[in-house]
């Protein structure tokens, strides 16, 4: 059983009378172990598929399954507490808690599950460094530039050792030395611990080290790569 599947998923945003159609019956399957990016151009449908994905919001038709649970039967809580305690979550709203520091919002799922405490300082603080953040462990997010808040959301997700992370441009704002930093770690997490990754991106650095490039255009999975 694949670890994620979407069967004919189709999502179409309505408004003042106007249908926009983002993805058009995608077909996908993810297997325990991949380090699958998402590349398109923008507009193609990669963070509406992500989201959806993440159960994050549900397809106008078609099918979204993790670990062989279909979203769509899940209530809003239920999805949750599933991303919870089974995903990890790294898009462009980074939502950082405003009254924890830095340190506290990458434990923060850690924490959730019932990790104890110290662990998850040590697991936290781990992630914060490799990501260039130790020394701003105990800042807000006030204190801290929009790319130092992106690289919080990647050590929260990370932290957690989830069974899959779904990342929306994971490397984007970050320089050169730090996001070669992320992509090291998240290859070693994938392949020492066997944790999935489905992420977009435009970063040719994480293309390298991918093993599947699944493609999109205007909606549609258009073709895929193995290397």
């Amino acid at each position: 059983m694949p670890i994620l599947e979407a069967k004919g998923v189709r999502k179409v945003y309505r408004g003042d009378g106007v249908e926009t159609e983002a993805l058009r019956g995608v077909d996908l399957k993810v297997e325990a172990g991949e380090f699958t990016a998402l590349v398109g151009p923008s507009g193609s449908g990669k963070s509406t598929l992500l989201h959806l994905l993440a159960g994050l919001d549900l397809p106008t038709e078609g099918e979204v399954w993790v670990g062989g649970v279909a979203l769509s039967r899940l209530s809003c809580a239920q999805r949750a507490r599933f991303r919870l305690k089974r995903m990890g979550l790294v898009f462009q709203a980074y939502n950082l808690f405003p009254v924890l520091t830095a340190l506290e919002n990458a434990a923060f799922v850690l924490e959730a599950r019932g990790v104890p405490k110290g662990e998850q300082e040590r697991r936290a603080l781990e992630f914060l460094e490799v990501l260039g953040l130790k020394e701003k462990a105990h800042r807000f997010p006030r204190q801290l530039s929009g790319g130092e808040e992106q690289r919080v959301a990647v050590a929260r997700a990370l932290a957690a050792e989830p069974l899959i992370v779904l990342a929306d441009e994971p490397t984007a704002n970050l320089d050169s030395k730090t996001g070669l930093a992320l992509i090291e770690h998240m290859k070693a997490l994938n392949r020492e611990r066997g944790v999935t990754f489905l992420f977009s991106t435009h970063d040719p650095r994480l293309l390298e080290h991918v093993g599947r490039v699944v493609r999109l255009e205007d909606g549609r999975i258009v073709g895929e790569e193995w290397r």
